[in-house]
């Protein structure tokens, strides 16, 4: 509790001393009078945005983008040094799961003066699920700029084999499917579940009626659709049909049929494709997470990251208009072409490069009813405490009621800070 208070006390305190700093009215220029416009990058994005600038520059010819790329795992650090030193950039993309921290601590912009000049920022361009991480407090602090989002990965053969020619379709197909999928004289199990993805449990707990946090702010975890959801998940583990090593690896699995299900996102579309190229086409795919019961609503975990500029920006409408420009259908379309990541602007998805592509429309699909991790501050804390128990649970035995109130209470201490 007292590392996030001082984290909020620091912030808080250098963006008011950063409001008074009139320096700050001053965009720099570089020596040919352009304006310079400081952005920063996240993980493995270098390529991507660097290959996209010159475009935007052609557009612009008077801003200069000035880029620097940081690991994921330095970058929170990172982003609170910049926002100490009011020596930040002025565009930075931000972890979706960190928005409400640092939103909430008067961080961000509010971009909302910005979207009649550039529609292209405005949230109905945008996936229902991905509107949830734009604004905090009633302010448009965010800009969506990629997706990802989890779907159901099979080994069709395999399924046919006991029975099914299509993908499960409810949470009694799953657990049928994968019941008569495992075979422990072969190394068999009928799916992965990974317990240790805080957000494991998410889809199946929307489907099943539960909102996790309610929107008055209180955990839900000790509630009767919570604890059903997590006692319909432990039956996998307590029946032996998903393994709970830590150890399993899983796409030489998946191509031996030792694993034949699993959930995962669009990097293992890709993995599958050029790390198993014995894998043959029609002996494989994907389908949405299936929904409680069948003809009900699929849902799924909405991620990817977005697009914010930081109060101190020297740079704000260039900054704006970046922003804009790389949301456009055209360049959310360029960059899906490079690094297949997924277009988080609907439009985009009308262009061509999509057609004829089953595995792709899968997660397209999804998208319709992906959502976000519960969009408050303290969300990554009470993942830690979700894992921790699901541990206890699936490994241990513990029992389901008794960790899930001890992770309600904690959830609801940290929602309180």
């Amino acid at each position: 509790m007292w590392k996030s208070m001082l984290v909020l006390l620091l912030i808080s305190s250098l963006v008011l001393a950063a409001c008074g700093n009139k320096e700050e009215a001053g965009v720099p220029t570089t020596s040919d009078g352009k304006r310079v416009l400081k952005v920063w990058g996240m993980g493995g994005e270098d390529n991507a945005i660097s290959t996209l600038i010159p475009a935007f520059e052609k557009k612009n010819p008077d801003i200069k983008v000035e880029t620097q790329f940081i690991p994921w795992g330095n970058a929170h650090d990172k982003l609170l040094t910049a926002v100490a030193s009011k020596k930040g950039p002025d565009v930075i993309q931000m972890g979706t799961t960190w928005i409400p921290e640092f939103a909430d601590a008067g961080a961000l912009l509010d971009l909302t003066p910005y979207t009649e000049e550039f529609p292209n920022l405005k949230p109905e361009n945008f996936f229902k699920g991905a509107q949830e991480t734009m604004t905090v407090n009633d302010q448009l602090v965010g800009i969506p700029w990629y997706l990802e989002t989890r779907v159901l990965f099979y080994r069709t053969d395999l399924l046919k084999q006991v029975g099914y020619n299509e993908a499960p379709k409810s949470w009694a197909e799953l657990k049928d499917a994968a019941t008569k999928l495992t075979d422990k004289s072969k190394g068999r199990y009928g799916i992965l579940l990974d317990s240790q993805d805080s957000a494991f449990t998410l889809p199946y707990a929307w489907e099943n009626g539960s909102e996790v946090i309610s929107s008055d702010n209180k955990a839900q975890f000790n509630q009767p659709a919570y604890i059903e959801t997590i006692e319909y998940l432990n039956s996998f583990f307590k029946e032996g049909l998903t393994p709970n090593q830590s150890d399993i690896k899983l796409l030489p699995s998946f191509g031996q049929g030792l694993i034949p299900m699993f959930v995962s996102g669009p990097w293992s579309a890709y993995q599958i494709k050029t790390d198993l190229p014995d894998l043959k086409a029609d002996q494989w795919a994907t389908a949405v997470i299936p929904p409680k019961e069948e003809g009900g609503k699929s849902a799924s975990i909405l991620g990817g990251s977005n697009w914010s500029v930081l109060s101190s920006a020297t740079n704000k409408d260039d900054a704006a208009k970046f922003m804009a420009f790389m949301s456009d259908p055209e360049t959310q379309v360029a960059k899906y072409k490079y690094d297949q990541d997924l277009p988080a602007n609907m439009k985009a998805w009308d262009n061509e490069v999509f057609n004829n592509k089953p595995i792709v429309q899968t997660f397209r699909d999804q998208l319709d009813t992906a959502r976000p991790s519960p969009f408050v501050k303290s969300w990554e804390s009470i993942g830690d405490l979700v894992k921790a128990a699901l541990q206890q649970i699936t490994i241990g035995g513990a029992d389901i009621k008794e960790q899930m109130e001890e992770v309600n209470t904690g959830a609801d201490s940290l929602l309180a800070e």
